[in-house]
């Protein structure tokens, strides 16, 4: 495993952690000053302001760009709304190029209103991250398939384990030596699977991003109460070591929501946190 207390260069800091408090230009410069090689910024504090400008203040900074987060819902009610997803996604996938981020990530979306199909809203999903998997391709950009915790099935994510996000991959790209179509691994997310080891193995070269953060017990927001890494009960250097074993030699990505404790607390205290727990706890 790479040694991350000598060098965290090889650090992320993902927007979220620190709350949205601050206009990204502030969250830039801080992420920057703390040491860090990489930042994950968040579509609410891109869209509607000059990304040109916004990429260049990160890479004077001297920051990297890992993923940029994340996608809207593919799903939809209808044919219209489904196009409309596609087209916001694509829209968002140009900022990224601008941005020069490693991936776009996808968060593909759950049931939609009023719906109980849950084939039919995977189905969109596969076509729908096939459409951007070739838009990605043409402007430069990876795209990255999230698997969330099973808990977020009907509103935030039908695709619920490694394996499915993996069996979409082969499904729409097939087997390839440079793969365009990869997944982001968040261990909040993937920490409980049985099947973690063998997955994370056989996604090998489509790993595209790593995210940590800790599972709280008890939690009380299964969204909101993430904890720092190191407070909780998921073995993050396991997960690490199984990663890096496969092939990843990407950015460790401190994503962390916490409304009840983390984003209440000083942006350079809690930056000043995660380098230690990258260090001693990841």
């Amino acid at each position: 495993m790479r040694d991350l207390a000598s060098d965290l260069r090889h650090c992320a800091i993902n927007t979220a952690t620190l709350g949205f408090r601050e206009p990204i230009e502030v969250v830039i410069d801080a992420v920057a000053r703390a040491g860090f090689g990489a930042i994950a910024p968040w579509r609410r504090e891109i869209e509607g302001h000059d990304v040109k400008t916004i990429a260049r203040r990160i890479r004077e900074a001297g920051l990297a760009v890992t993923g940029y987060c994340r996608s809207t819902y593919i799903p939809a009610t209808d044919r219209a709304g489904f196009a409309a997803n596609i087209e916001s996604n694509r829209r968002a996938i140009d900022d990224a190029a601008v941005l020069g981020a490693r991936s776009f990530v996808l968060v593909v979306g759950g049931l939609p209103t009023g719906s109980k199909d849950i084939s039919a809203a995977r189905a969109q999903v596969v076509e729908g991250t096939a459409l951007l998997l070739e838009y990605g391709q043409s402007r430069g950009i990876r795209i990255a398939l999230e698997p969330l915790h099973p808990v977020y099935t009907a509103d935030r994510s039908c695709v619920s384990l490694l394996s499915e996000a993996l069996d979409i991959c082969d499904r729409i790209e097939g087997c390839t030596e440079v793969p365009w179509l990869g997944i982001c691994l968040d261990a909040y997310h993937v920490w409980w699977d049985p099947n973690l080891k063998h997955d994370i193995a056989r996604a090998s070269k489509r790993i595209f991003g790593f995210h940590v953060c800790d599972w709280l017990v008890p939690t009380q927001d299964v969204l909101n109460d993430r904890g720092m890494m190191g407070d909780g009960i998921i073995d993050l250097r396991e997960i690490r070591s199984l990663v890096e074993e496969a092939g990843y030699d990407g950015f460790v990505e401190a994503e962390i929501f916490s409304t009840l404790d983390w984003w209440k607390r000083p942006m350079g205290e809690t930056l000043a946190v995660c380098r230690e727990r990258f260090a001693n706890a990841t």
